[in-house]
Parts: C-alpha cells; structure tokens; sequence
C-alpha cells in the first residue's frame, strides 16, 4: 500500500512539474514567472486532489471573480460603476486567463483599486476640514456596503466620502459626550468636534498610509484565496509568512489573547476563542464579534478597519502583562470596549474538567465533564479520550448517577481521540466513516470492547461545536447512546484538510522559492448511518432556544461550502442503550422551556439579532437622529443585560479528590472559581439538569 501512495505521488509531481515547464514563457518577468507557477501549482493541486473538484469554466470564474472583489473594496469605497463594468467584463473569462496564463484582469484590478485609493485619500483630504454642523444634515449614510452599491461615478463616491467623514466625527463626537466624567469641565460642542476631526484625521491617515503600502504580491494573494475559495472556504493559499503564523497558533505559544480570526468584508472577525487563553479566562470577546479598533494601554485606539489580517494580529498580539483594547461590533450592532490583559497562550491548555452537580431537591448528584477542543497525547501529557476516561472513573468514585458531557464551542481537534472518546460509552463497532474522492470510505471503529461508562449520558453542543465534536455526538446520537442537547444544529464542518507545499514544483528555479503552501479540502467525514455532517451538522433530540438560532452560523454562513451528502450506511447496533422516550423526554423540556423567563429573552434576543442581520445599517448624519437610534436600540437591549443571573438550587462543586491540587495554586484557585461562578448562571446546564432527572426517573 505503502509504495503504490509512493508512486502516485511520484506521477503526480512529476505530471504537474511537466505541465507547468512546458506552459510557461520564459521570457517573461521575474515576478510574472512566480506568480504563474504559483497559480498554477494551486490550480492543478486543486484539481488532482480536492475533494470535489471543479471545472475550470465560466461558473467557477463568476465565483472568483465575486469573491476577489469583495477582497479588494469590501465596503465599496474605492471603485465606481463604470470601473467596475471595466472588470466584470471578465467576469466569465477569468478561466480563460488561468489556462493560458495570462493576468489581465489582475493587473487591471491593481491599478483600478491603487487609483481609487489614492482618489479616496484626496476626498478624505478635501472633506476632513470643511467645517459642517451636527444638527442641520437631513440625509444618511448606508454603511452597509452591500446594500448601497458602489458608486454611480466620481461625483457620488466624492459625496459618499463627505458623508463618511462626516458620520465618523459625528460618532466620535457622541462618544466624547458619553465618556464625560462627572466633575469634569462642561466642554463646548465646539471643541468636541475638533477633537473628534483630529482623531479622524489621525486614524484615515494612518488608514491611507497602509493601503498605499500593500504591494502587488498582497493584492496576488487576495486573488489566491479568491481561487481556492470558490472551491470552498476551507481551501486557502498561505503565503510563507501566514503559514509561519499558522504553525505558531497550531502548535505552539505566543503572548497574545488567544483568539482565532478571520477576515470578513473590510473587518476582522474573532472565529474562534482558544480555550485556555486570556480572552478564555477573562470572558467580554466572543465568536462571531468583529473588530473596529484595537488600543494598546494607556494610548490612543487604532482604527483597524481594512487592515490586513496579519497587521491586525501583530497590534493584539504583545508582551505578558500589558493590556489590550479591543472594540468590537456585537452581533446586534452594539459597540462594546473589552479590555483583555496578555498572556501566555499555551494551545495545550484547556483539557477536560469535571465537577459534580445537584439542582435543589431534585435527587442525585450528576457528573459534569466540560472538553474544550480534542487535543492530543503530547509531551508526556494523555490525550483528551484518556483524560476524559479519568474524569469519569472519578465521578462514578464520587457517586455519579448520571453524566454531562459539554462539548459547547468545542472546534474538533485530534479525530483518533475522538474515536476513543467514543468507544468509553459503547463496546466496540464503527464510529465514523471517512471518504476520500473518488475512493471507498474507510471506517474508523473503537475496537476496545470495554465500556468505562454504561449510565445516562447527555451531550450539550450549540452552533459553535464542529469537526470532532459532531463526530462524536452524530455517533453517539446513532447508537441511541446519549440524547444530544443544544442548538437547532452544530457547527457543519464535515471535512478535513491537507497542506501541500508548492516549492515542490519548482525544480532548479530556487530564486522563486518560497512559494508558500495551498491546505486543501481532501475528505469528508460521514456517520456511521450514511449522512454527512457537512452543512447540516447534527440536530440535536432536544433544541434549546440560543441567541443564533435564527442566522447565519457555522458552514452555511460561507458562500461555497460542500453539499450535504449521503452514502450508505454501516452496521451498527442502533439500539445499544435503551434511552428513555426522547420525544417525551423533549416534550416535558419543551414546557418548561416556554415558561422559563430566561430562555423567553433568550428567544426574544435571537429574533432581534435576526432583525439586526437584515439591516442595511443606514444612519441619518444629524447627531439628534443618530442619538435617537443608538437609545432605542440601548432600550430595546437593556432587558437583555445580565440575562443570566444564579440559578436557584443549582449546586456545582469540585470533586473531593481534586480539592487539594486545586487550592494548592492561586492561579487554579481562581481559574476553578471562575467555572464555577459561570456554571452557577448557566440557564443550559439548569435545563439539562431537569433532562437528566427526567432521564433517570424513567429507568
């Protein structure tokens, strides 16, 4: 087997490596040359290897051809109408242009966005001093890119810019007036205004600046991922410098916050908070927040709207002990300053963690296992199956009777562990199938027979739950082993990807070395009853109300994710525990669900959040006006402040055998605090409270 994968691997360098010298002019430019076989090693590695390959035409074109320009001028600030007809007449060509090499369209599209910079930056000049009043303008601004379009000519994108000046003084003005400390000299609206021009000034400034740096290989890379990307959003081109990058959060430390982001439009969005790090521990940042600015302690704050992803990491990232500034847009609008103080981010952190959990008169005392990400066995520590095996050997100690297994906000890891973790609740048999293109599925079996845990067992997960963590509660939902709890459905990352180096190609032509590397989407996992958890991710036998159940999250908020597929299943024994009723079992959480005062703002603040994501964010350029919206949505919010307050009877301790290790350390001591007081508000840990008496008086 060994030596066939050799000898595939052997022809398909050899085939790509042949293809690419005998396209190639060579009497063309050095960075022309580069950026060819760098296109091109992309392009045939996609073809050969991805997991569902797509034909080089007309369609795929239209697809790079959206998602690179919404790379280069997200917001519409920079191009008009015109400009853009100039390159949507490529819109269907771009496939050609890959084929036979040529780079038309991208060398148009990086003069046409350098000089709609530089005519923006001149707007911003002529309007950033033309003195205008806060109360008399009856028009607005659509920020929403969008939904305003771009502009019909230079004379609307001129205007559009004195709005934009105008809104964001007008922003910053309000803010000052927020910010006034009681005792405090009253200030004039005068001198607010001029304040808030000079902050303006400062942040565009420094805004044009780094635009008017990015080169021609930063625009190349945007049109990269604009290619990988329309075969879907988990291939991507990783530059050398960004695949250094990746390695460090990977595998290794860094002195930062311990977030996870990715760009979206002209912001920054946090993806993924690092179990384990600062932002973790400290709470405030969340995923799905987007980033406006970020402010080093004690100094001004940096507008970060369209910088770079890496630019945007290296501000965060800084020594142990300083602090950091984040402020964020919420999902709901709102603005939010969320101070987090650096540390060590160790991606090793974040192992499991077990506690016991009583709710009032309600009977026995149940285990409680919270597993962030599944991490490996590594430098002498268990993996994830082993520790979770522990932390249940204790709570059954301990008296258990029944037992939580938290996967919320859990992104996957390690799936050998995930395989192990399975087979801790059932004796041996499949766990999951996985497929690569144009092959058989291999399945992946718990081939240990022995069962560490046989009693009731509930599954929490929420939209945020991907790769390994459906994995394993698709398993456990299909052996009718645990009753899975959450959202209307997890994440829906079905998929696995490789790296594979471009250098490769390259053979005796090492002054265009590095080229980078493309991670490419090769397989797909499937349960073990035929269904893919692509897409759709896993519905859980109990839905709870949560503030995204009614928008874009996960896998469909993406424009090209894979389809949801199916294959044929594996034998299993569906009936391996004899769950209670699960209809009946939802029914009676459905009751109290309803009437339940938190979960009804729970629902309430998720059709609002669904009312902020259909709005095209249009605010009037009167400071009277704009008030006004900023206090009706503070209103319509306030009922939404501190939701989640001590629940009633809701009993949550360490377990005794850990007692001593924990208060042996100050940084555990606070670190076990902080669970705790969490847990103690958890309205979704109260409900799968009442799921599991449930459970256990149906025995």
């Amino acid at each position: 087997m060994g030596s066939m994968v050799l000898r595939s691997s052997l022809i398909l360098l050899l085939a790509l490596a042949g293809i690419f010298f005998n396209s190639f002019n060579t009497g063309a430019p050095d960075n022309s040359k580069k950026e060819f076989f760098t296109l091109q090693a992309v392009i045939k590695f996609l073809d050969r290897v991805h997991y569902a390959p797509k034909t080089l035409d007309d369609d795929l074109s239209e697809l790079i051809y959206d998602s690179y320009m919404m790379s280069i001028d997200p917001a519409k600030r920079f191009l008009t109408e015109s400009e853009v007809l100039q390159l949507s007449s490529f819109e269907k060509q771009i496939d050609d242009e890959i084929s036979t090499g040529s780079f038309q369209f991208f060398d148009l599209s990086v003069d046409l966005i350098a000089n709609g910079i530089q005519r923006a930056e001149t707007y911003f000049t002529e309007a950033i001093d033309v003195e205008f009043s806060l109360h008399d303008d009856q028009s607005s601004i659509t920020m929403d890119g969008d939904a305003r379009g771009f502009a019909a000519d230079e004379m609307a994108l001129k205007d559009y810019w004195t709005k934009l000046i105008r809104y964001e003084i007008m922003v910053k003005v309000h803010g000052l007036k927020k910010a006034k400390v009681e005792g405090d000299e009253p200030r004039s609206e005068e001198d607010m205004v001029e304040e808030a021009r000079e902050t303006v000034k400062k942040n565009f400034s420094e805004w044009f600046t780094r635009l008017n740096s990015l080169r021609r290989s930063d625009r190349f890379e945007d049109y990269l991922n604009a290619v990988t990307g329309a075969y879907d959003p988990h291939s991507t081109y990783f530059s050398p410098r960004d695949k250094e990058d990746f390695d460090i959060n990977m595998n290794g430390s860094y002195e930062g916050i311990g977030a996870r982001l990715i760009p979206e439009g002209e912001l920054i969005k946090v993806s993924q908070i690092i179990p384990g790090g600062p932002a973790w521990k400290q709470k405030g940042l969340e995923a799905n927040d987007f980033i406006i600015m970020v402010a080093q302690e004690d100094e001004e704050p940096k507008d970060v709207r369209g910088w770079r992803q890496d630019d945007v990491i290296a501000l965060i990232r800084g020594k142990k002990g300083t602090t950091v500034v984040l402020t964020v847009r919420k999902p709901d609008g709102s603005l939010e300053d969320i101070a987090i103080i650096r540390d060590q981010v160790i991606l090793e952190e974040g192992r499991a963690k077990s506690l016991m959990l009583s709710l009032g008169n309600e009977g026995a005392e149940v285990g409680y296992i919270r597993l962030p990400k599944f991490y490996f066995e590594d430098d002498g520590k268990p993996g994830c199956a082993e520790d979770v095996a522990n932390e249940i050997k204790k709570l059954d100690q301990e008296g258990a009777k029944g037992v939580i297994l938290d996967l919320r906000n859990n992104g996957g890891g390690s799936l050998s562990e995930v395989v192990d973790m399975s087979g801790l609740f059932f004796e041996k048999g499949p766990v999951v199938q996985v497929k690569s293109r144009d092959r058989k599925p291999y399945v992946l079996e718990d081939e240990d027979p022995a069962v560490q845990y046989r009693g009731p067992l509930i599954v929490m997960v929420n939209h945020f739950s991907a790769s390994a963590s459906e994995i394993i509660a698709a398993a456990l939902q299909d052996y009718n082993r645990a009753i899975i709890v959450g959202s209307n459905s997890t994440f829906g990352k079905g998929t696995v990807q490789r790296f594979h180096a471009l250098d490769r190609f390259i053979v005796g032509n090492n002054d265009l070395k590095p080229l980078g590397e493309v991670k490419i989407t090769t397989q797909k996992f499937y349960r073990i009853n035929g269904g893919s958890t692509q897409l759709r991710g896993v519905e859980p036998d109990i839905v709870l109300p949560t503030t995204y159940n009614y928008i874009k999250v996960g896998e469909k908020e993406y424009e090209t994710p894979l389809k949801w597929t199916e294959i044929e299943p594996v034998d299993y024994d569906a009936a391996i525990a004899g769950l209670p009723d699960k209809e009946i079992l939802a029914a009676y959480s459905a009751e109290r669900v309803k009437n339940h005062p938190t979960f009804q703002l729970i629902e309430e603040r998720a059709l609002s959040l669904k009312e902020q994501e259909e709005s095209d964010l249009t605010y009037p350029l009167n400071i009277e006006g704009y008030e006004k919206i900023l206090r009706d949505r503070e209103e319509q919010n306030a009922k939404f402040k501190n939701m989640f307050k001590p629940i009633d009877g809701l009993v949550v301790k360490n377990l005794d055998s850990e007692l001593n290790y924990i208060n042996e350390d100050e940084t555990r001591k606070a670190n076990n605090e902080d669970l705790i007081t969490g847990i103690q508000k958890d309205v979704y840990i109260e409900e799968v409270m009442h799921i599991m008496k449930d459970m256990l008086g149906q025995q």
